[in-house]
């Protein structure tokens, strides 16, 4: 299909560079561009990080610390209501 299109200046700039690094014409340039950007880019591997033990085991476990906050908040509660009556 033929027809026309109105680039704006950075768009342009960066199909001529493509065209240069790739040694691509114009039009195989633009439609690669429109593949990728339509089609998406191809799927990446997801980064990861690794991970080290420390080695330190602390008293209180963190990962339970809303359920610890909860706990306590009851006990409190609890011993304002005993020392009312």
């Amino acid at each position: 299909m033929r027809t026309t299109i109105t680039l704006e200046p950075d768009v342009e700039a960066l199909v001529r560079r493509a065209m240069n690094t790739r040694r691509l014409s114009f039009k195989a340039a633009v439609n690669e561009a429109i593949r990728m950007g339509l089609a998406g880019t191809p799927a990446r591997r997801p980064e990861r990080t690794r991970t080290f033990r420390m080695g330190f085991e602390p008293a209180i476990p963190w990962d339970k610390a809303l359920r610890l906050a909860a706990e306590l908040e009851d006990e409190e509660l609890i011993r304002r209501l005993v020392s009312r009556k």
